[in-house]
């Protein structure tokens, strides 16, 4: 399947969530702390926020969100 992160076609395999192929890829970034620092996903299930990215247009959580065909998903950088 492929999804488009940052405007870059990604081909990811079916069933991962958005962070998982965020890891797949090979760069976890999702967005940047208010100080700078890179944040990435770290509890994996929804409760620390860390994985905030832009999905389609709508601010959603990355671990808990299904790859779709086509979908497009933007870090906050």
């Amino acid at each position: 399947m492929i999804i488009y992160l940052e405007h870059q076609a990604l081909t990811v395999p079916d069933g991962l969530t958005v962070a998982a192929a965020l890891a797949f890829s090979g760069d976890e970034r999702t967005r940047r702390s208010c100080s700078g620092a890179p944040r990435a996903p770290f509890c994996g299930m929804g409760i620390c926020q860390e994985c905030r990215m832009t999905i389609d247009g709508r601010r959603q959580l990355a671990c808990q969100t299904l790859c779709r065909e086509g979908m497009h998903v933007e870090r906050s950088l």
